[in-house]
C-alpha cells in the first residue's frame, strides 16, 4: 500500500482541503494510515518535498543546464561557490571531462544575464572549461518514480498550448506560499491560507488556474531517488540529427515512462550531443535496459551515459526571494 500511495502522491496530489482523505478514498483505507505513511516516509527522507512545481521560464526566469571542467583538487571549494546561488537547484558531479552539472536560474530582475553570471562562476571556482546549455525544445519533464514495478513502460506524452497569464502582486504572494513544502496533517494547506487571508476555494481556483496556464506544472511530491532505492540515475546524452528529424527522435525518446526529463540542447566543438534524456533505474542494469530499449527506437551515432557519482544539491528554487539579490550584491559590482 505504501508503495501506491508514493506512486499517487508524485502523479497529481489532491488539491481539496483534507487531501490524504481523499487518497484514503481512493485507495480504500483510512485518511489516518495515509497521513501515517507518508508521516513515516517523510522522516525516512523518501519524500523530499511535497509542493508547486512552477515553470521557471513562465515566471519570467531565465535558465540553463551547465557543464563545468573544475580540477579535482577544487571541487570542494567550486562546490560551495556554485551551490551558494539560490538560483542552482541541481548541482552534480558526473563521469566527464565535464564534471560538475548544475542547473542555473536567473530572476528576472536580476542585474547580470545568465551567461555573464556563468563567467562570474566559472571565474570564482576555477573552472577550465564550461558549455551552457539552454533548452532548445522542451518533449517531456515530469519525475514519477515507479515505486510499484507495474507502470507501463511506455506512457503517451501530452503537448499542451496553454493559454498565457498577466501575473501580479497577488499571484506572487500565493507563488510565494504554494512553492514550500506542506507538512503532512489532515489539513495540510490551513496555515497557508491564514496568511494569505483568503479561503480554500480561492487558493485552489489559482492554482488550477497555474496549471491551466502551464505557470504550475503540477502540485505533486519529489521522492528523494536514492533513499526511494533509485540508486542509477543516468542523464544520457545523445548524438542525433537536428532539426524536425531531431525533433521527431525527442518525442520517441520521451515517451518511455522511465524519462523524467528530455530536451533538445545546442552542441559544441567539445560536446556533440544533443539529446539529453534523464533515466531512473533502481540498479544499472534497469537503467541500461531503458537506454537499449531506446536506441532500439531511435536513430543516433553514439550516446554517453553520465551517471551521478555525487549529488551536491537538489532543492527546489524559492521563486521572487531576496537571496538572489544578496547574492548578485555580494559578487557583482
Amino acid at each position: 500500500m505504501k508503495d501506491e500511495i508514493l506512486y499517487r502522491i508524485q502523479k497529481s496530489f489532491p488539491l481539496v482541503k483534507r487531501p490524504f482523505e481523499q487518497i484514503a478514498k481512493e485507495l480504500n483505507i483510512s485518511e489516518d494510515e495515509v497521513i501515517q505513511i507518508l508521516q513515516k516516509e517523510k522522516e525516512n527522507k523518501i519524500i523530499r518535498q511535497t509542493s508547486a512545481i512552477f515553470d521557471t521560464k513562465k515566471l519570467g526566469y531565465t535558465s540553463s543546464l551547465v557543464a563545468f571542467e573544475i580540477a579535482p583538487e577544487n571541487i570542494d571549494e567550486a562546490v560551495i561557490i556554485l551551490n551558494s546561488h539560490p538560483g542552482i537547484s541541481h548541482n552534480y558531479e558526473r563521469n566527464h571531462n565535464y564534471n560538475i552539472w548544475f542547473t542555473l536560474a536567473i530572476a528576472p530582475n536580476s542585474k547580470s544575464t545568465l551567461e555573464d553570471t556563468i563567467t562570474i562562476l566559472a571565474k570564482l571556482t576555477n573552472a577550465e572549461d564550461y558549455i551552457i546549455l539552454p533548452t532548445l525544445k522542451l518533449f517531456k519533464i515530469s519525475v514519477k518514480l515507479d515505486t510499484t514495478n507495474q507502470a507501463e513502460k511506455k506512457e503517451k506524452v501530452a503537448r499542451t498550448d496553454f493559454k498565457g497569464m498577466e501575473l501580479n502582486d497577488y499571484h506572487y504572494n500565493i507563488i510565494k506560499e504554494a512553492q514550500n513544502d506542506i507538512e503532512i496533517t489532515q489539513e495540510p494547506f490551513k496555515e497557508i491560507i491564514e496568511r494569505l487571508n483568503i479561503s480554500y476555494d480561492e487558493f485552489f481556483s489559482v492554482l488550477n488556474e497555474f496549471q491551466e496556464t502551464g505557470v504550475m506544472r503540477r502540485f505533486a511530491s519529489i521522492l528523494n531517488h536514492r533513499h526511494a532505492g533509485f540508486g542509477a540515475n543516468a542523464m544520457v546524452a545523445w548524438d542525433i540529427e537536428e532539426g524536425v528529424k531531431g525533433e521527431e527522435i525527442g518525442k520517441i525518446a520521451a515517451s518511455f515512462s522511465a524519462v523524467s526529463h528530455c530536451y533538445l540542447r545546442p552542441k559544441y566543438p567539445t560536446w556533440n550531443y544533443n539529446l539529453f534524456t534523464m533515466i531512473h533505474g533502481k540498479t544499472k542494469e534497469d537503467t541500461q535496459e531503458v537506454i537499449e530499449n531506446i536506441a532500439k527506437e531511435i536513430e543516433y551515432k553514439s550516446n554517453m551515459p553520465l551517471y551521478s557519482s555525487r549529488e551536491f544539491k537538489k532543492v527546489r528554487i524559492k521563486y521572487f526571494c531576496d537571496e538572489f539579490k544578496n547574492w548578485e550584491n555580494k559578487y557583482i559590482k
